[in-house]
């Protein structure tokens, strides 16, 4: 066997909610504040893109904090993310949701068209 997947196979055993491009999600992180004290500080936004394989699968995440567009960049195998909550999930039709940088308000949190269809 490949010893890279060897090595990865050893990271990767981390249980992680199986989520996509355009799921809104709470990033719960685990922040020292002293030598044996942890906080858990909440992460929540909309997820614009997915890239990497392996251990080295990394997500980003926008969310819009008094009128500014925050996006955090989170390693999905990383001993710093205590768990991760899906609230939602989208229906997109794009692997990058960098658009979303351009929208504000509703438009930038609706991810689906909003459209009735008619068949």
């Amino acid at each position: 066997m490949d010893k890279i997947k060897l090595i990865e196979s050893e990271f990767t055993k981390k249980e992680v909610p199986v989520f996509g491009v355009g799921d809104t999600v709470r990033v719960m992180t685990k922040i020292p504040e002293g030598p044996d004290k942890v906080r858990l500080h909440p992460f929540e936004g909309v997820v614009i893109s997915r890239e990497g394989s392996g251990a080295r699968v990394n997500f980003t995440v926008r969310r819009v904090s008094y009128g500014e567009g925050i996006e955090r960049v989170f390693p999905l195998y990383s001993p710093a993310i205590d768990r991760i909550e899906i609230l939602r999930t989208g229906k997109v039709k794009r692997s990058k949701l960098y658009y979303l940088r351009s929208k504000v308000g509703k438009r930038a949190t609706k991810i689906d068209s909003g459209e009735t269809k008619t068949q």
